[in-house]
């Protein structure tokens, strides 16, 4: 399982657009979001964890390992999509 924390995915549009992002790169890849907590898993069919996160940065988000991600309770940056603001 890869592990990323997308801090400025904040609505369901950002989920889906990710969504779409890691599918294209990996179709047999199964992805679990958690919006709340700013959580997206992959569990790769193909491709690897780097390809997973430049298609996450192509989408427009800024995704950063789960081990390495901001401290609870750390500041979410604005919704990149445009559809929450």
């Amino acid at each position: 399982m890869i592990d990323f924390e997308v801090r400025d995915m904040s609505c369901g549009h950002c989920v889906g657009a990710i969504t779409q992002a890691l599918k294209a790169v990996d179709g047999d890849a199964e992805v679990q979001i958690d919006l709340g907590t700013h959580r997206v898993q992959v569990e790769a069919g193909s491709a690897s964890a780097q390809e997973l996160a430049e298609a996450i940065r192509e989408a427009g988000y800024t995704p950063v390992p789960a081990a390495a991600a901001a401290p609870a309770g750390a500041r979410a940056a604005k919704s990149c999509c445009g559809c929450c603001r």
